[in-house]
């Protein structure tokens, strides 16, 4: 006899969908529902400062927008990016013209940032399920090693911790010049 709490319920993504929200964010992962780890404090500078210097690069010219946190359902998965780049013209809208809510697509550019005792394997499978989906390119920060690892649409990946490489953008965020060291000394304001 098995006993209960061995018992792991499998529930639909639609299911999922129908629950509260959770702080930190839950994502649905193949049947099963898994929390993101409390951000720390690198974690919420990185997230803060890397939405705002995207924000001002790609905002101007209304190429693109950053969205940290934001829920993206597709492909049978519904995961929270710590920041989710949309072009413009995929950004889903209101009857009336305003961000919708539900963001049931890719992101053309994932990002995210590794957390002390999180599964880098998580977070690499998101990053790869969004590749398979048609992202365009995801990038995965490790604020202990001071390194960024860029996953291309061809799911190649490099890595990046020479302080002064302006790191690699999707086409359409070409405006974005960022250096690793750039992002890692907002650590250090």
């Amino acid at each position: 006899m098995v006993a209960v709490n061995q018992i792991r319920q499998t529930l639909t993504l639609a299911e999922f969908l129908e629950r509260p929200e959770t702080k930190p964010a839950s994502e649905y992962v193949n049947g099963q529902i898994q929390q993101k780890p409390m951000p720390q404090g690198k974690h919420s500078i990185l997230q803060r400062e890397l939405s705002f210097a995207l924000t001002l690069a790609l905002k101007p010219e209304r190429t693109a927008q950053a969205f940290p946190e934001l829920r993206c359902t597709f492909g049978g998965r519904s995961i929270v990016p710590d920041v989710a780049v949309f072009r413009t013209e995929r950004i889903p809208r209101d009857h009336d013209g305003q961000v919708a809510n539900s963001f049931n697509l890719h992101p053309d550019w994932t990002i995210e940032i590794l957390s002390p005792k999180q599964s880098q394997t998580k977070v690499i499978r998101n990053i790869l399920h969004c590749l398979d989906n048609g992202t365009n390119m995801g990038w995965l920060l490790d604020p202990e090693e001071s390194l960024i690892f860029i996953y291309s649409a061809d799911k190649s990946v490099q890595l990046f911790e020479n302080l002064e490489v302006v790191l690699p953008v999707p086409e359409f965020a070409q405006a974005v010049q960022l250096k690793v060291g750039e992002i890692f000394d907002w650590l250090k304001e």
